[in-house]
């Protein structure tokens, strides 16, 4: 399992996937049971399930409403509708002209709303002093289907992730803006798409520096199948934000065996700062060195727990614990779950 297969997603994010369902009283079960996704999770509020099977209820729910859009604008996306948008920006000569690319085909496939490329200079708010490119969303559908944060992290996952995984490299954003209002599971699109993300602001956009537009277009046909093969899930979690300190940290730890994790003063030679300024750049991005490591140890129990049948001691062990029982307090505590009521819970799916 590569590294991004590993992360979590926040069970607030399954409710919005199945509220399409929900609205059309269509039954969920069987699109969990296919996911891996155990209802009983849906009533535990700190819940968390693993990226692979956040990314397969993806697959299932559009396969079920036939829309890749989740029912979240008036005209339907129908299945496939991605697999053309890749064909029809894969000859593009740069990343800039697929982007126009792509957005002209959502254009014509969605109704409430469409995306538009402009390019500026620097951004307001941002340490950058090049040109900027602004990707901006603009609604014009029924009021029950905008303003929410869904609506736009679909879109913007879409168009995003699709640029991305054209040049071979993540586009970092330098912000993110929403007109919607801070949602509970912030943290993760926060995740998703970069620590300076704001909400309640007068426009839907996303800024990134304009150097990429000029980028070449890397893929080809036969990486296209791949891409395919692991869509949603790539869009959804390996083009998250790994250029925050908080995700440099993760990728140290995991390249780190677990009972070596430095402590926090070695941690900062390792990034060759002070440990003053480390724990400020931290508490910018709202994280701390312990908090990382918690994050980090949740999202391997959960793989752990979702996806073997090592027991629950073992688990405990190789996670750094001193004992079993110090796991359980834990996990409880990151879940709202005990390890093995997690593990039933998955059973009974």
């Amino acid at each position: 399992m590569t590294d991004w297969q590993k992360g979590t997603i926040g069970i607030d994010l399954v409710h919005e996937a199945l509220s399409a369902l929900v609205a059309q009283n269509i039954e969920t079960e069987t699109l969990l049971a296919k996911a891996g996704i155990s209802p009983a999770l849906l009533h535990t509020p700190r819940a968390r399930v693993t990226a692979i099977s956040y990314g397969r209820l993806w697959y299932a729910i559009a396969q079920r409403i036939d829309d890749e859009f989740f029912g979240l604008d008036s005209h339907a996306m129908k299945v496939g509708s991605f697999s053309l948008l890749c064909r029809s920006v894969l000859q593009s000569d740069s990343l800039g002209q697929a982007l126009e690319n792509g957005l002209a085909f959502l254009r014509c496939v969605l109704d409430d709303m469409h995306g538009t490329l402009t390019t500026t200079g620097s951004a307001e708010d941002t340490d950058t002093k090049e040109q900027v490119a602004e990707l901006t969303l603009f609604e014009s559908g029924p009021s029950a289907r905008r303003h929410r944060m869904f609506t736009y992290a679909t879109f913007f996952i879409i168009i995003h992730g699709l640029g991305s995984w054209l040049i071979g490299q993540r586009i970092r954003l330098l912000r993110a803006d929403f007109r919607c209002e801070e949602p509970l599971c912030s943290a993760d699109y926060k995740v998703r798409f970069c620590d300076d993300a704001r909400f309640g602001q007068a426009h839907t956009r996303i800024t990134f520096n304009a150097s990429y537009l000029a980028l070449p277009i890397v893929q080809n046909q036969r990486s296209l199948t791949a891409f395919l093969n692991e869509a949603p899930a790539n869009l959804l979690v390996k083009y998250s934000d790994h250029d925050s300190l908080t995700a440099k940290i993760r990728r140290h730890l995991q390249d780190t065996a677990l009972m070596e994790w430095p402590n926090f003063e070695a941690l900062s030679l390792h990034f060759h700062t002070t440990s003053s300024t480390l724990r400020r750049r931290l508490r910018q991005e709202g994280q701390s060195y312990q908090s990382i490591k918690d994050n980090l140890r949740r999202d391997l129990a959960i793989n752990h727990l979702s996806g073997s049948s090592t027991s629950i001691e073992e688990i405990a062990l190789a996670l750094g614990f001193a004992d079993p029982s110090a796991f359980h307090r834990a996990f409880k505590k990151w879940t709202g779950n005990r390890p093995g009521e997690h593990r039933r819970t998955l059973s009974s799916r």
